[in-house]
Parts: structure tokens; C-alpha cells; sequence
């Protein structure tokens, strides 16, 4: 029996673990935290459930990794909201997204025929387009012609694929899902996530899971101890010396913490690559307990789970733009969770979680929290009266809570085009360090962040590989 090592305990390091388990082999998970799950934790504000970090789930819920591993045998229920996102405009006006194409596309006017013409066929051959889009992007594909079709469009700056829809408000709901890039929208391949995250959502749904994302972390955890995989917390790795020998060593960290570890024993190249990796732009979260429903404008979006409050097409673009270049928006863009629509178990009698971060320049100092709450008043009047209770988490603070968010960027890296296509360093292998038998497997690898587990399904599926023909 081989022995393997997994540092960090983040959905990616849990699903490596578990692959290697699952594979006979022995598996120790050293988590530095005293917690297990890196962004996919949860707790509690005034009586009620909030997720700390990762709190929407359509790659995760269509994850061909998470369900097959029978999760729900160790307590995971996904729960779907009604309406999956609502992005409201200042006319009253809203671009409400279903998980249905057609019901989405009803609700659009005149670009329904355009919206259904762009998600209709990859959404309803989604399930077989993951097996390509859900790995490293350079490699032969399993399904060419299909990957092409749906791939086109994917390499258009989001500035210029918008121009498809006319109405204000198809342009802002696709804008606002591209934006979940933190990049500026008229940078090529700007619309590569929000298109992969608008197809998952089609087929899958932009679910949460009960209880709280902890509930994803905690399933993990479980279906590790099942394999007789463990799991050491409070053990923080900072060099070499300190990993126990292992015939496999897998990093759930940032490709700048593997290079810190590793040291002079990193190949030059990739040493090199490493060190120089690029981060994005920051969250600044704000978590509220509110007491009845947000009193939004337009009473639809009070039935969506996800809110983006960020105005027209132009103004995402805007706010974008300014924080890659690291100024602070006077109204930045938000996200808004309302869980508990879909999960009404999170709230506390007519107390109700309202999770919100916003986009912000990386390693941002200031305070957000008004910016927010601003945003917030213009969509919906009177929410700050109906705040109960509320928890700041800064960019700082966010790169302690988990310190593969540097900077506060909760990609795990700056999602360029060289980034994006081939991870930490360019390489046709991008879960290999450039030592044999030590991969990376954080949100830093394709296919990027995320509770789905791919990055750590795909690099432990690369170290079983390699165990196999040494």
C-alpha cells in the first residue's frame, strides 16, 4: 500500500484524498486550520446560518466527482431557489435567470430567441461537455465537434459577446454572471466563466446545500473516514522538512505557499512560475441578519437566490475596470445570497441570513460596508432599518480565514487567458510541481475554483497515474 499526503482540507484537498483512498491507498489530510474546509465553512450570525465563503453551487451540484461519491448518504441535500439569480435595474426592471433555458428565455422579450440559441444545446448536452470543460483545457478533447460549439463563443471578450442582446436587461444578467471573473469584461476569454457557469446552471440549478455549504465539507470529511482516510487539523506546513514521507504529496495551496514550501528543491521553471503567479482583485463581505424579507423594488428578485446588484451592463463594465486597476468603485459590484429562500432551516423565526460581498482592488484596506449597504438601499429601500445584526470580513481578513485567498482574490489566482488555460505555469501537465510524485490541486488548477472537486479529482487522478508506472 502506498502512503499519500494531502496539504490543506479545502473541497479540492478532500476530493484528492479521496480518490487516492478510494484508489487502496493510505491517505493523511493536514489541515493548518483548526477547521476543516477552507472556503466551504459556515457558521452563525445572530441565530442564524451563513456561509463564510462559498455559498452558490451550480458547478458543484452538477459535479460528474461529487455525485458519484453518494453524498447524500453522508447528509448532503442540495435545495434550489425558485428563481436562480436576479440582477434588478434602477428603472424597476429585472433579468431574472431560471434553471430553465425557456422559462429564462420568456422573460427576456426580445432577446429570448437569442438567449435560447446561446445556452439551449450546451446546456441540454452539459453533462457530456464536462468531461472536457471540467479538466485541463489544453488536451485532446473526448468530444471535439461539441467542445468547438460551445467553446467559439467562450474566447469573446464579455464586452463583445453581450452585444447579442439588445435589452438593458439580458445584457446585465449576462454581464453580471461574466463579472464573477473579477476581470475587466472587455479582456478576451471574459466570457469563458460566466457562459460555464450560466450552462451548469441551465442543466443543474443554482443550488445550496442544507444546512449551510459546511454541509459539502462535512460529507467529504465523512465519506474520507469511510474510505479510512485521515484527517490531522491544526498542523501548518511552511517547509519542506515538515511534510512526513509519503510516496504522494498533494498541495490544496496557492501555487506562491508550494513554492515557499518546496524551495530550492522546485525545478527552476516551475520555481519560477510559481513565484511570479498573479492574483486578482478581492471580496470585502458583509454577512447581515435581517429581520422579514429583503424589501427589494421589484418583488421578483425578493424569489431569487442570488442577487447582483451592480446596475446596468455598462456600469459592470465600469466597476470592473476600476478595481483591476485598483481603484474603489463609488458602487461596486455585489453579490447577494438569499439562502435561506431555498433553505429556510438557515433562518431564526422572522430573522433572515442575507450574504453580500463586493468587488473590490486586491489587498483593499478600506471599509466596504457602506458601499454595500448603499447598494442594497438602491434596489431596496429601507434594508438597512430591517438589519438586525451584521459581520465584516475584510480582504485581510479573508486571507486569514483562509490564506489561499490572497489578497482577498477568492479565485485563487487571477483569471487571465494564461491562467485560465493552463493553471500555475504553463504545461501540458498543470497539476505536476516538477517533482516526481508532488502535484497541485487548489482553485489555482483547471478547472479553476469552485466546491465542484475537479482540481482535486483530476491532480489525484494524475498521481495514480504516476504510482502506476513508476
Amino acid at each position: 500500500m502506498s502512503t499519500a499526503v494531502v496539504v490543506g482540507s479545502g473541497p479540492n484537498g478532500l476530493a484528492a484524498a479521496i480518490v487516492l483512498a478510494r484508489a487502496g491507498h493510505e491517505v493523511t489530510v493536514l489541515e493548518a486550520s483548526d477547521e476543516i474546509g477552507g472556503g466551504v465553512r459556515s457558521g452563525t450570525l445572530g441565530g442564524v446560518v451563513v456561509d463564510h465563503c462559498s455559498a452558490i453551487h451550480p458547478m458543484a451540484v452538477g459535479s460528474a466527482f461529487l455525485a458519484g461519491l453518494g453524498l447524500e448518504r453522508h447528509g448532503l441535500r442540495w435545495r434550489w431557489p425558485e428563481i436562480d439569480c436576479a440582477h434588478p435595474l434602477d428603472n424597476g426592471e429585472a433579468g431574472l435567470l431560471y434553471r430553465s433555458v425557456e422559462q429564462t428565455a420568456a422573460g427576456l422579450g426580445a432577446d429570448g430567441r437569442r438567449w435560447r440559441a446561446l445556452f439551449g444545446g450546451p446546456a441540454a448536452r452539459f453533462d457530456t461537455l464536462a468531461d472536457d470543460i471540467m479538466g485541463p483545457l489544453v488536451r485532446i478533447p473526448a468530444h471535439p465537434l461539441m467542445l468547438a460549439r460551445f467553446g467559439l463563443p467562450t474566447v469573446l471578450p464579455a464586452a463583445v459577446l453581450a452585444r447579442v442582446f439588445k435589452t438593458p436587461a439580458a445584457r446585465a444578467l449576462f454581464g453580471g454572471v461574466a463579472a464573477h471573473t473579477f476581470r475587466p469584461l472587455h479582456y478576451p476569454m471574459t466570457s469563458a466563466i460566466g457562459l460555464g457557469i450560466l450552462t451548469a446552471g441551465h442543466r443543474h440549478g443554482w443550488a445550496v446545500a442544507e444546512g449551510g455549504s459546511q454541509a459539502i465539507t462535512d460529507a467529504l470529511a465523512s465519506a474520507l473516514a469511510e474510505l479510512g482516510g485521515k484527517v490531522q487539523t491544526g498542523v501548518r506546513i511552511t517547509t519542506a522538512a515538515q511534510l512526513p514521507p509519503s510516496d504522494i504529496t498533494m498541495f490544496d495551496l496557492t501555487p506562491t505557499a508550494v513554492a515557499g514550501i518546496l524551495g530550492a528543491r522546485l525545478p527552476r521553471l516551475a520555481a519560477h512560475a510559481y513565484r511570479r503567479f498573479r492574483y486578482g482583485p478581492g471580496a470585502f463581505k458583509v454577512d447581515f441578519a435581517v429581520r422579514g424579507p429583503v424589501p427589494w423594488t421589484n418583488p421578483e428578485v425578493g424569489r431569487a437566490g442570488t442577487v447582483h446588484l451592480a446596475g446596468d451592463f455598462d456600469e459592470i463594465a465600469a466597476t470592473e475596470r476600476d478595481i483591476h486597476a485598483g481603484r474603489m468603485p463609488r458602487r461596486p459590484f455585489v453579490l447577494v445570497g438569499q439562502q435561506y429562500l431555498a433553505d429556510p432551516g438557515r433562518s431564526a423565526g422572522k430573522i433572515n441570513p442575507i450574504y453580500a460581498y463586493a468587488h473590490v482592488p486586491h489587498g483593499y484596506t478600506g471599509d466596504a460596508t457602506d458601499a454595500i449597504i448603499a447598494q442594497f438601499e438602491r434596489f431596496a429601500p429601507g434594508f438597512a432599518d430591517r438589519v438586525v445584526e451584521s459581520a465584516v470580513r475584510s480582504t485581510t481578513e479573508m486571507s486569514v480565514y483562509n490564506p489561499n485567498y490572497v489578497g482577498g482574490d477568492i479565485c485563487t489566482g487571477a483569471k487571465d487567458i494564461r491562467q485560465l488555460v493552463f493553471g500555475p505555469r504553463p504545461t501540458l501537465a498543470p497539476y505536476d510541481v516538477g517533482i516526481p510524485g508532488m502535484y497541485i490541486c487548489s482553485g489555482a488548477t483547471p478547472p479553476g475554483p469552485g466546491a465542484h472537486g475537479m482540481c482535486g479529482a483530476n491532480a489525484a487522478v494524475r498521481a495514480l497515474e504516476y504510482l502506476r508506472h513508476r
